[in-house]
């Protein structure tokens, strides 16, 4: 039985030697707030009830497109790669479930790999199924696309990878399966639009057939890469229309990074959540033509709107709450250092939103004045929310300063004595 990656007395008396400050920090902003009628203790509830999953493959260290260069203590296999996710949920304490992707993550007992999870406490989120790219032993390749694809025992092959996925999912006590396919096209003329979609409508549908009843199917839309010249599903309006033709239970997933630049992706949650069909989120920031890099890192503020947005829907349709995953490629930095700061900012992005004066915001909107609405969210937005989110931490378990922490610890050192090196990567070129 797994054991957490650290006691918890270890956390207490790094707390101790931060507390003083903490509560300092806390009260004056407590007062600040209080000034402008906001509860800080109501605040940090909201901050308490929020939690995202991790992905098994973002907790070792990603490739460009040339090369990849490893890190000592990397995981190879997923006992070691839940171990890490034990490192960042004991730490945040905001992401206690972990996303597999199959066949990845494949194990020989997964009555024991959920167990063994538990142990750590953590749970699974949505299990992820991978056509894009061949995997050892297969009869046929996806070199020409998966579901979409023109042959039709390939996209038997992968009809049955995706039933395989679900039935691992159920024992792991999972509620969704994510369909991303790099199905496309790289030339004009290569594939008829239509039809490739047609097949792949037709082929997620047998899918969808085999989801438990309280099960949801996430379409991730991509709007390039492999396929460059075209994408099935390249974007919101795409998945929307796929997923309102295979039924209540498919859903749009929302990746940040995969959209063209400049991309209001605010509005896309707002127009989603509005007919019912936003799923979920794969957090992440974009730059270039990059759509992994850690979240908040390039555009902290199109984070906030994007949960302003959420803020904004649930309080006009309350309804299920989306699932939060983050989905990275960390190519410089230790994975773990950059889960734990990408949670960090994606809570803070979920506690200044619930700063926002949506009363002000709305008068200001019914009154046609720009200036004033946009200054209910920038109020928001200036306000320095680390306190609250590290009290609520600390309240639940976790370290007060992750980072230092984790620095402190030496458990990248003690693994990579542990753990077998990971070989070098030719990267995707």
């Amino acid at each position: 039985m797994a054991d957490k990656p650290f006691l918890p007395e270890q956390i207490a008396d790094h707390n101790a030697r931060h507390i003083a400050a903490l509560t300092d920090e806390y009260e004056a902003l407590g007062r600040a707030l209080g000034r402008r009628g906001i509860d800080i203790d109501g605040v940090k509830a909201k901050v308490s009830g929020f939690s995202l999953a991790l992905p098994t493959w973002a907790t070792g260290r990603g490739g460009t497109r040339f090369a990849k260069f490893p890190i000592p203590g990397e995981p190879t296999n997923i006992h070691e790669k839940l171990a890490d996710c034990a490192v960042v949920q004991q730490l945040s304490r905001a992401a206690p479930r972990v996303s597999l992707h199959f066949p990845w993550d494949g194990a020989s007992d997964y009555v024991a790999l959920r167990e063994e999870a538990e142990a750590y406490g953590l749970g699974f989120d949505a299990v992820n199924s991978n056509t894009f790219q061949d995997q050892p032993g297969a009869e046929h390749s996806y070199r020409s696309g998966s579901l979409g694809a023109a042959d039709t025992a390939v996209r038997a092959q992968a009809i049955r990878h995706n039933i395989d996925c679900i039935e691992i999912g159920k024992t792991l006590g999972s509620k969704a399966l994510t369909v991303w396919v790099g199905d496309g096209s790289n030339f004009p003329g290569q594939q008829d639009f239509t039809r490739a979609l047609d097949r792949y409508i037709e082929a997620t549908s047998e899918i969808y057939s085999r989801l438990p009843d309280d099960w949801q199917l996430l379409l991730e839309h991509k709007m390039f890469e492999p396929a460059f010249y075209s994408t099935i599903i390249s974007d919101w309006g795409s998945s929307l229309m796929a997923a309102q033709e295979l039924g209540p239970k498919a859903k749009c997933l929302v990746d940040l990074g995969h959209h063209a630049p400049n991309v209001n992706i605010e509005q896309i949650v707002a127009r989603l959540h509005r007919v019912g069909r936003l799923g979920g989120f794969h957090f992440n920031d974009s730059k270039y033509g990059d759509d992994d890099l850690d979240s908040g890192s390039i555009n902290p503020h199109q984070l906030f709107l994007v949960f302003n947005e959420l803020a904004e829907a649930e309080a006009r349709v309350p309804g299920p709450t989306p699932a939060y995953m983050i989905d990275q490629s960390h190519n410089v930095t230790d994975p773990i250092e950059s889960l734990l700061s990408s949670t960090e900012s994606i809570v803070s992005a979920f506690a200044k939103a619930a700063l926002i004066d949506r009363d002000a915001l709305h008068d200001a909107q019914d009154r046609d004045d720009p200036m004033m609405a946009f200054q209910a969210l920038r109020r928001a937005y200036r306000v320095d929310v680390s306190a609250i989110v590290a009290m609520a931490r600390m309240e639940a378990g976790g370290a007060i300063d992750v980072l230092e922490f984790y620095r402190d610890s030496g458990w990248r050192a003690r693994k990579a004595q542990e753990r077998k090196p990971v070989g070098l990567g030719a990267g995707i070129v």
